[in-house]
């Protein structure tokens, strides 16, 4: 029903970086096997069509721009005229063309985020993923950010950031061609011979962008891992206000506001630190893209004037070829224009595709360091052999480790077991060791089905959903009749809430901490597991609370209960057998 936190207290992680290469192997798998992948794709094949129709629709613009622009030059009222009736056709087919292509942006940014929403989420809940992840440091910090804010931004630019890219490409085929054949004639006198250069229009278009894509680089190279650095600080900020609105109560009986303000501060630095950083690598960055943005007015004519001067170009010719090397400009550009969106989606990539890499590798994690081999039974009994649980993340050092003083231990259905442990024991990591949650140590665990088995933690999970849910929950209220949730209810002495069952209000701050271990007690009535193992959860209860809820499991006589913890009341009322949690220095 619920789980607890577990706390490390060693940084040797494995490391789940990828090269960029990997990134996008890992995120194009991830499309790949994506149930909206056919979506995408016929969405992809619209949109390249639509493109390509686009790009056509310039070209042909361009083209009429030595009409127009020569009938202007003649004073030719009529040709002009038909010029514009030509130029309302093309603009408005254009047009046209273009909202369509918005609406399909807008369908491939959706899909394109519900496929990895929904497959990033569905990684993480894969069983025991999520909870074992977060033994493994930074990786694990806020991953709400990396499934929410980072996943929609990943979705989105990549949308925005492929269309523009295919389409900056089509539009340089386009024009590239066209530029070229205004510029195959141009040749300039050297030394009293006539020296040809064939489309050397096109060359200073390519030497052009290609100074301005250098300079970007130098002078932008440390927007990637600035905006990687933000999200995190961003992450950060926002968990830390969440925090202190869950707990505005207990931090105004404790008179901490100075304090959380002065740690919501820290936060708030940190992230406008980060933003600062941004900020100045913008501002250098705009000194090359809004310098040549502002040369690329002139640049054309001063390149195309001396064919222009030399007679080879009409003053139509000429504007045709300032507009074809725009258009070629603006496409060998857009590396340059997009630089700062890269440099943030590079970011999103890393932190989607490496977080999406931790939780596929959280398959294999007996590859990373000293590991308890955990072994299924198909109807038990439990067994723990030689085991030894390391305190520290990564199982490198077994220096110091966790051992029980009667191992080898057997657990079979209707046993009574409580795990003590002395002062500076950590029983949790026991409890997490059996539950597969913890795997940093040696020995072999021999565990029973997954459905056979309930973990119930100190700490427990009440989910959004009326009681009647959680009372069942993961299960189903419908397969349960009504008088099993009453008589649940009325053992744990909850009677008091039964005409409450239905309704869906944040149980979890309605509830004080003893009628929530009445409700995760009544939730293992209901189950009926074969084996329950239970984390600590009297510790801390009225004596009257904790005498009942241990004479309602007394009463489950079929099943076999492991305590783990310290508990007067457990040991006079279930009489267990007692075992011992030392630590061992070797």
């Amino acid at each position: 029903m619920a789980q607890g936190n577990l706390s490390t207290e060693a940084s040797n992680y494995p490391s789940f970086d990828l090269t960029f290469r990997s990134q996008l192997g890992m995120m194009g798998s991830a499309f790949w096997t994506s149930p909206v992948r056919n979506r995408l794709i016929l969405l992809m094949i619209a949109l390249l069509t639509i493109i390509l129709v686009t790009a056509y629709g310039q070209v042909k613009l361009n083209q009429w721009n030595a009409p127009f622009y020569n009938a202007l030059e003649r004073r030719d009222l009529d040709a002009f005229l038909h010029q514009l009736e030509v130029f309302a056709i093309i603009a408005g087919s254009l047009l046209l063309l273009n909202v369509f292509q918005t609406w399909l942006n807008q369908m491939t940014a959706l899909n394109m985020r519900e496929g990895l929403a929904k497959d990033m989420v569905d990684e993480w809940f894969k069983p025991g993923r999520a909870a074992r992840l977060s033994g493994f440091g930074a990786i694990a910090v806020n991953p709400d950010q990396r499934l929410h804010d980072d996943v929609r931004n990943l979705a989105e630019s990549s949308t925005a950031l492929a269309i523009g890219l295919v389409n900056a490409t089509i539009l340089l085929v386009s024009f590239i061609g066209v530029l070229w054949g205004l510029s195959a004639g141009f040749a300039i006198e050297i030394n009293g011979s006539m020296v040809a250069i064939p489309g050397y229009m096109v060359w200073a278009a390519l030497i052009y962008a290609g100074s301005a894509s250098f300079l970007s680089n130098i002078v932008g190279y440390r927007l990637v891992p600035l905006n990687a650095e933000r999200y995190s600080k961003e992450a950060e900020l926002r968990f830390s206000l969440m925090r202190a609105s869950e707990n505005l109560t207990a931090i105004t009986l404790a008179r901490g506001e100075k304090n959380e303000r002065h740690r919501i501060g820290e936060d708030i630095n940190a992230v406008l630190r980060v933003i600062r950083g941004l900020a100045m690598a913008l501002t250098h960055l705009t000194w090359v893209s809004s310098g040549y943005g502002w040369l690329a007015i002139v640049a054309p004519i001063l390149i195309a004037a001396p064919v222009y001067f030399s007679g080879s170009l009409s003053f139509g010719g000429l504007m045709m070829a300032v507009g074809a090397f725009n258009q070629v400009n603006v496409a060998l550009r857009w590396y340059i224009d997009n630089f700062g969106p890269i440099a943030s989606w590079k970011a999103t990539l890393q932190r989607v595709s490496t977080f999406r890499n931790a939780l596929i590798q959280m398959d294999s994690i007996e590859r990373h360091g000293n590991v308890i081999d955990v072994e299924k039974s198909p109807s038990g009994p439990v067994r723990l052999t030689s085991v030894e649980i390391c305190p520290d993340a990564g199982g490198q050092d077994l220096s110091r480790v966790f051992q029980l003083r009667e191992a080898p231990v057997e657990i079979n259905i209707g046993d009574r077991v409580i795990v003590n442990g002395d002062q500076g024991v950590n029983r949790r990591l026991f409890f997490a060791a059996i539950a597969g949650l913890w795997p940093w140590g040696r020995g072999t665990i021999t565990v029973p089905p997954r459905e056979e088995t309930l973990f119930v933690a100190q700490h427990g999970y009440l989910p959004a959903a009326p009681l009647r849910e959680i009372l069942c929950y993961p299960r189903s209220p419908q397969k349960f009749k009504e008088e099993d949730f009453l008589a649940a209810m009325e053992q744990c002495g909850l009677g008091h809430i039964i005409p409450r069952m239905d309704d869906n209000i944040r149980w979890d701050k309605k509830f004080d901490s003893e009628e929530q271990a009445c409700v995760r007690v009544a939730n293992a009535i209901l189950l009926k597991p074969r084996w329950l193992f239970i984390d600590d959860l009297l510790e801390g209860l009225e004596t009257e609370t904790a005498e009942r809820l241990a004479a309602v499991l007394a009463g489950m006589t079929d099943t076999a209960i492991v305590y783990i913890g310290r508990s007067d009341i457990i040991l006079q009322t279930l009489s267990p057998r007692v075992l011992h949690l030392d630590l061992v220095k070797v």
